[in-house]
């Protein structure tokens, strides 16, 4: 996926008419009515870096938290609710890994855990774009999402003293980020980076209480960076 982007990044910026279009000093427009739509569709791909911020009951050494590169994949509804205000709709998959490191846990097996999640978010966002200048308008765009992890492992009565890892199925959080939008002859394509910031604590502590893994814990947070590549 990340060739296929680079791919076609390349070809946006090497591509002689797309230059004209975009860059030229008098550029042709492109799709100039597109914006003037109440309502129109997309979809996106793109990458995700999630960790997790965790607060603890009592001073400790922290957890190491290792983030992976994941993909994300979905779809757009844009609302127009005036020239430079958008309701957004953007519900997406989103597949993530993350290592935890326990340092105070001695055995290595015991101390690493592998929490990989199959989120669906559900973020509703207001868009607020600048004026147009040819055939490229910047924006910045926030708001609130629920989220639903496929691999929360919630209902599951094993622990961390199994070697399951559970956490919460329904968890909510904020997003705030920028991006640009390019209009090209016959689509309009958006790259954006987005930072997602949890709400909710979304750990299941171990029914144990004093739990090497949970015990000392007050709350997990996910927190991480979203990059997309919406075509309209």
């Amino acid at each position: 996926m990340k060739k296929i982007v680079f791919i076609l990044l390349f070809l946006f910026a090497f591509d002689s008419h797309a230059q004209k279009s975009m860059f030229a000093k008098d550029p042709i427009i492109n799709l100039e009515n597109f914006d003037k739509q109440r309502v129109h569709w997309g979809y996106f791909l793109g990458f995700n870096s999630l960790d997790f911020k965790f607060d603890y009951l009592s001073v400790t050494e922290d957890i190491d938290v290792s983030p992976t590169t994941g993909f994300n994949v979905g779809l757009v509804g844009n609302l127009r609710l005036q020239e430079y205000i958008n309701l957004r709709f953007e519900p997406g998959l989103y597949y993530t890994q993350r290592n935890l490191t326990y340092p105070e846990i001695e055995d290595p097996f015991d101390a690493l855990r592998e929490v990989k999640s199959t989120y669906i978010m559900f973020p509703l966002l207001v868009k607020f774009s600048s004026k147009r200048v040819g055939n490229v308008r910047p924006y910045l765009v926030g708001g609130a999402s629920a989220t639903l992890n496929l691999s929360s492992n919630e209902r599951a009565s094993d622990d961390n003293f199994n070697n399951r890892f559970r956490m919460k199925t329904w968890t909510y959080d904020y997003q705030v980020g920028f991006g640009v939008d390019f209009y090209f002859e016959y689509f309009k394509f958006s790259p954006s980076i987005r930072g997602v910031f949890g709400l909710s604590d979304e750990l299941i502590r171990d029914n144990t209480a004093d739990s090497p893994w949970t015990g000392n814990i007050d709350s997990m947070k996910t927190r991480g960076i979203l990059i997309n590549f919406t075509f309209h």
